[in-house]
């Protein structure tokens, strides 16, 4: 194009020679003129498929422009939080279980392994100054801790000023949601078969269960903290009927439920099931995976829990048979607000802790997008 914009003063010199000459660059410049167009018109033709290139190139970038608000939505920074329980480092329930760790390996390695929150391990110093000190220099803070309560086994009174000490420790270290498991008649911590002898309630212990739990889950929202349950196996809320039974019998502003896929797969529940008919009621969420060989090992030689934990029936997320995309997908969808807690009890001496939460935050990472 810029070759035919040169020739034009070129044709306005030659206007001012005289008549034949005159006629003479005529003919030569029109000669001229086709021969050298036909290059630039080669170029211009060919200029036009420069944008057809751009376009092609454009179209992965408009198939990733097109992913993108997929991610937006699946993605909620903002409303979930990332935590990991020191269970993995060392086990509350078998001291013995990573022992040898110390409190500030454990809490550098959930940084390490991009981890906001942790729970509360039994070797995390009890001062919250102290505490507090130690996560922030982490960049940690504690998102909840276990409460054992034995409202159907203790006078209330009695259950009502441990939870109190429990509530104020929490709210001091940063904590807004507790964690209680009726341990009333609990078989967690016995040698005993955990699917043969589990505990039942009577009625007059289902009903000084959920008038204690909304009891407490009105000292909780003193402080605007939220009371959540956590079913559990080898306890007396473990089953799909117990748990709903829960519920319905406790006041929903008072008790969250603290949602656990591991409890659930263990016992044979369908988890998707109680996710999506409680989804309103989730404050909490545990995220634990299922090995299913050594599930059927322990339901066939009638194992303890005990015994299974350290057999290795737990794992993390993306390292057993739990399929935890519906279960990030409907919690996003239900737009939940709170922390998703990494916890999977394992021997230590056979899961590397770090490893472990390092495949479960990429994982997470991976099929959830946060």
């Amino acid at each position: 194009m810029a070759k035919t914009v040169k020739a034009k003063p070129a044709a306005k010199s030659a206007k001012a020679a005289k008549p034949a000459a005159k006629l003479a660059a005529k003919l030569a410049k029109a000669a001229t003129k086709s021969v050298k167009a036909a290059p630039a018109k080669a170029k211009a033709a060919a200029k036009p498929a420069k944008p057809v290139a751009k376009s092609a190139k454009a179209a992965p970038a408009k198939a990733k422009a097109a992913t993108k608000p997929v991610k937006a939505a699946v993605a909620r920074p903002a409303n979930i939080k990332l935590a990991i329980a020191p269970i993995g480092w060392t086990n509350d329930d078998m001291p013995e279980l990573g022992g040898q760790i110390p409190f500030e390996q454990c809490v550098s390695e959930m940084a390490l392994a991009g981890f906001a929150g942790s729970e509360v391990g039994n070797k995390y110093p009890k001062d919250p100054k102290v505490l507090n000190k130690a996560l922030k220099l982490r960049g940690l803070t504690i998102c909840n801790a276990w409460f054992s309560s034995f409202l159907t086994t203790r006078p209330y009174e009695e259950v009502e000023a441990a939870f109190i000490k429990h509530r104020d420790f929490l709210y001091d270290v940063g904590a807004r949601v507790i964690g209680a498991a009726e341990q009333g008649h609990s078989i967690q911590g016995l040698n005993e078969p955990i699917f043969d002898a589990k505990p039942t309630f009577t009625d007059e212990e289902w009903k000084r269960l959920t008038d204690g739990l909304n009891k407490l889950g009105a000292l909780a929202a003193q402080k605007g903290m939220q009371l959540t349950y956590h079913h559990h196996m080898g306890t007396g809320v473990q089953t799909t009927a117990e748990i709903d039974r829960l519920m319905n019998n406790t006041d929903p502003k008072l008790l969250g439920l603290l949602y656990d896929t591991g409890h659930l797969v263990f016992s044979g529940e369908d988890y998707l099931a109680v996710l999506n008919k409680w989804m309103g009621r989730i404050r909490h969420v545990h995220l634990k995976d299922m090995r299913p060989a050594l599930r059927k090992q322990a339901v066939q030689e009638k194992w303890s829990f005990l015994k299974a934990v350290r057999e290795g029936v737990f794992t993390v997320p993306g390292d057993g048979a739990v399929d935890f995309e519906p279960v990030f997908k409907a919690l996003i969808k239900a737009k939940y607000s709170g922390w998703w807690v990494v916890e999977a009890e394992q021997d230590p001496a056979k899961a590397n802790p770090l490893e472990y939460a390092v495949k479960a935050r990429d994982y997470i990472r991976k099929k959830a997008g946060i």
